[in-house]
């Protein structure tokens, strides 16, 4: 029901319920009743019509497709019109909500599944040295199928775990918090917190598939690939992990983004292929699969130290990979989609 004849309350109901309908099933109806002589009612609800296309079209969700006005009696429908378009507005949208979420829940919510992910990165690299990083024939003979294999066997099913089942993963935080805070939508100080509990959780978590691995014992007639991985990890120099922080972290978060804009299963699992894939491909630097893969090494015997582990590898390329999901993800699509760009 309306409220009583007032043009300005008539409106603010009529257009909080076409909202309401945007956001439920494919198809929807409703209809009310004006609570006496509603002589403005008509023209509210064909203004609050037109109001809600507007805000519809910018938030990228499917508007109410008909508004009927019956003698005393407005009815409105949705038809099916199938899903959402999935454009960058909707990814963009969709991103900065996502990372409001994270940023306002609690530091044990966060810690608690900042393990979670660190464990799902673990499974991946794990799966990773065990498929593309055990066959040093191909890798002589091959590089580039050897590296494919590297690619496709291992972290995208990390991160499908992380994005499907759930997690906080530092490295994708890094882009969606940042958007939300830029937006004014998360504060700062929440960022901060967020970064730091998840960054923690993950090192725990692949700390722990680490140490399980390592007493699990499938790679020991194999260990050479993993060693020496650990090996060139800890090794290289501080820039040059730092560049390779940076697009590496690029493409995960872009993984993170474009899952995120997904509605089914099958397209979020395509989104994190064809990215995660890509970075492992190329040989560019993850900070927390580097949590995994550094250690397992370091307990099977590697020659890595731990200033070499945390100088070597997880600093440079942690700082990298903050650069390219805060600046090359959510720096960059805010200045092409956020509100200040829409001025």
């Amino acid at each position: 029901r309306l409220p009583p004849p007032n043009m300005k309350n008539t409106l603010s109901s009529a257009t909080a319920l076409l909202a309401l309908t945007s956001f439920t099933a494919p198809k929807i109806a409703c209809a009310f009743q004006p609570v006496g002589n509603h002589r403005y009612a008509g023209g509210a609800l064909r203004l609050a019509t037109r109001h809600h296309h507007a805000v519809t079209k910018a938030i990228g969700t499917q508007p109410i497709h008909r508004l009927g006005v019956h003698g005393g009696s407005y009815s409105m429908s949705a038809a099916a019109t199938g899903p959402t378009p999935v454009t960058p507005a909707t990814a963009y949208t969709k991103a900065v909500a996502l990372g409001a979420g994270k940023a306002a829940q609690s530091w044990q919510k966060t810690a608690v599944l900042g393990v979670v992910s660190g464990a799902h990165i673990g499974f991946g690299a794990y799966l990773a040295l065990s498929v593309g990083g055990c066959v040093p024939g191909i890798a002589a003979t091959d590089p580039g199928l050897q590296r494919i294999l590297l690619g496709a066997f291992g972290l995208p099913m990390g991160l499908f775990m992380t994005i499907v089942g759930g997690g906080e993963l530092f490295t994708g935080n890094t882009a969606v918090v940042t958007a939300a805070a830029l937006e004014g939508k998360a504060t700062w100080k929440n960022l901060a917190k967020n970064w730091g509990v998840s960054f923690m959780g993950n090192l725990v978590g692949s700390l722990l598939i680490a140490f399980l691995a390592t007493h699990a014992g499938t790679l020991k007639a194999t260990m050479a690939g993993p060693l020496s991985v650990a090996v060139a990890k800890s090794s290289q120099p501080f820039m040059q992990a730092f560049y390779r922080g940076i697009l590496c972290n690029w493409l995960v978060c872009m993984a993170v983004w474009c899952a995120n804009n997904a509605s089914d299963i099958g397209s979020k699992a395509l989104a994190i292929f064809l990215p995660i894939s890509g970075f492992v491909a190329l040989g560019l630097e993850h900070s927390v699969a580097n949590m995994f893969i550094i250690p397992f090494g370091m307990l099977n015997g590697a020659d890595v130290t731990v200033r070499a582990f945390l100088l070597g590898s997880i600093l440079p390329v942690t700082l990298g990979n903050i650069v390219g999901g805060a600046v090359c993800v959510a720096g960059l699509y805010y200045c092409a989609l956020g509100t200040k760009a829409q001025v």
